[in-house]
């Protein structure tokens, strides 16, 4: 009786002492993320005062190249900087164009003599080239997307 009272009672004890971890694990993770949360606010309003890449987009003409077939095209020259402490990649997919009338057109590779190239931009660095869409239209605004899923920056054409 004695041995089955102490076997109770460890696992009672046990029990409390997990739950008490357990109470700790969140009150720890809890401590964590308020850490986290005071370490995020200020880096995220860094960027927020200077973007952390900027575009600028500029009407050009289109310079046929070998590739371009018969068709109209619509040339803009892009140039984009990187302003942020990491490395950025920049590919013409990375592209669209948007008209006067809202319609979006995705890049048309190797059309354009002066694609802009597939390049990783390191903090500080800039790049120039064109973004080309097939058919003839008034260019509006350029989005650049830092990856194919990634957040866009939207540039006027001027």
């Amino acid at each position: 009786m004695v041995v089955l009272l102490g076997v109770v009672a460890a696992v009672v004890g046990g029990e409390g002492g997990d739950s008490a971890t357990g109470a700790a694990k969140p009150a720890a993770v809890a401590s964590s993320d308020a850490a986290k949360g005071g370490e995020t606010k200020p880096t995220s309003a860094a960027p927020e005062k200077k973007a952390a890449v900027s575009v600028v987009a500029k009407r050009t003409e289109f310079k046929k190249s070998v590739i371009a077939d018969g068709s109209a095209y619509t040339s803009v020259a892009v140039t984009i900087t990187n302003n942020s402490s990491k490395p950025i990649n920049v590919n013409p997919l990375y592209f669209t164009i948007t008209d006067t009338s809202g319609t979006k057109h995705m890049a048309e590779l190797a059309a354009d003599e002066n694609q802009i190239a597939t390049v990783e931009l390191a903090p500080g660095e800039n790049i120039t080239g064109t973004v080309t869409g097939k058919g003839g239209f008034s260019p509006k605004t350029v989005t650049y997307t830092d990856g194919l899923i990634g957040k866009g920056v939207r540039a006027e054409v001027s």
